[in-house]
């Protein structure tokens, strides 16, 4: 009796302290503090910023070295082989309009191995190459099997546009669990990393799994890889724009509802926050970053460096009204301020030009683009179609 007792007093106290952390979580825009963000023109040693070559040989690695050791971790590169296998799916869902390949990426490094599966559909009814989409999937597995969900990958509408399109799953590089996200990449290839502050996980395994998906690519006959997109939603949003700062391969990215440690800016501390997204998924960020729980001002960087990183590559932020917790707000500043580096580093002009408050479309430019729309947390064809406008604006006039 006296142990159930513990365990109910255990069980409310979890909750009580739940409810706690819930209830200090800030929604009022009254309440965000000033903001002082770190400069994307003044390097560590007080030098004013204003050139390319300066960017790119100075504040650039600064900037990255900084995400690498005190947010995302590192994304190895050290590998000896990667080697295709490759399944061609009769009688699919979308057999009519598309080929599907299952695609085994062995990857060796050493007498260490690991192999993740990757799902590509390629147009039938027309002649390649194809612009590439690719989803980082990692959404709760089909229970019919079926690999493509409604809304979240759009696989016909896609291919209908002259779009090949694949997908991978966390499940297949690192399993978007604190207790298993080591099954996969870390344990079979990179152990070594488990155990450094600034070592892999799952976000930057999913960006690793990404870039031999785009090794893949680059060797299809029927893909054009120079003009590829990498989409990410939600924690794969975040993965996908660290992937992206990582590996200059891609052309865009796009990264939907991506919110605290993605596209939001952490000082703002308004919605999800750097202590509550630590204590909640202890897999996806390096170590270093739980340093900052509840410390955001000790920050050495912020988010909006992060698409200053990719620049002068196309980057597009999207956003939900309902989706408070990802700061839909901080999402549009992260980008409309990282877009300096765009307009005065490559002599982009910057489309942000309206604050927040009086947004009242989708803004698009040719490298950078912004939509918010009404609803809930997700992504959807709502969002799909508004991005492909900016795609087809991107690409015509890719060089």
């Amino acid at each position: 009796m006296k142990a159930r007792w513990k365990l109910l007093a255990l069980g409310i106290l979890i909750s009580f302290n739940t409810t706690m952390a819930q209830s200090q979580i800030n929604y009022d825009e009254s309440k965000v503090p000033p903001l002082h963000l770190p400069s994307l023109f003044i390097s560590e040693k007080g030098e004013i910023i204003t050139s390319k070559e300066d960017w790119e040989n100075i504040r650039k690695p600064e900037i990255f070295r900084l995400f690498k050791g005190e947010v995302y971790g590192q994304i190895p590169k050290d590998l000896d082989e990667v080697s295709f296998e490759v399944s061609k799916i009769p009688n699919h869902q979308f057999d009519s309009i598309a080929y599907l390949e299952e695609v085994d990426i062995k990857i060796m490094r050493g007498e260490k191995s690991h192999t993740m599966r990757l799902n590509v559909f390629l147009p039938k009814n027309i002649n390649g190459p194809f612009p590439i989409i690719l989803l980082i999937n990692h959404r709760q597995k089909s229970e019919d099997g079926s690999l493509a969900e409604k809304g979240y990958w759009p696989v016909a509408e896609l291919i209908q546009r002259g779009f090949a399109t694949a997908s991978f799953h966390a499940e297949t590089v690192a399993p978007d669990d604190k207790v298993r996200f080591t099954e996969g990449v870390l344990t079979n290839l990179y152990p070594e990393q488990l155990d450094q502050k600034d070592g892999l996980k799952a976000l930057g395994a999913w960006g690793w799994g990404a870039m031999r998906a785009m090794d893949y690519f680059e060797q299809h006959k029927t893909i054009n890889a120079e003009k590829s997109v990498l989409v990410g939603h939600s924690r794969s949003g975040k993965s996908a724009l660290w992937t992206s700062a990582n590996d200059p391969r891609w052309a865009i990215t796009y990264a939907n509802e991506s919110g605290c440690g993605g596209a939001a800016l952490s000082k703002r501390k308004f919605g999800e926050t750097v202590e509550v997204i630590n204590k909640n998924f202890p897999h996806w960020f390096a170590e270093n970053f739980k340093k900052y729980n509840g410390s955001e001002d000790s920050l050495p960087l912020d988010q909006h460096m992060l698409p200053a990183l990719i620049a002068p590559r196309a980057v597009y932020f999207a956003s939900s009204k309902d989706d408070q917790w990802a700061d839909p707000k901080g999402e549009y500043l992260s980008l409309q301020i990282g877009s300096q580096v765009f307009s005065q580093i490559y002599d982009q002009e910057s489309p942000f030009k309206t604050s927040f408050e009086e947004l009242k479309g989708p803004i698009h430019s040719e490298n950078l683009g912004y939509h918010i729309r009404e609803g809930e947390h997700g992504l959807t064809w709502e969002d799909w179609s508004i991005f492909l406008e900016f795609v087809k604006k991107a690409f015509y006039h890719f060089r």
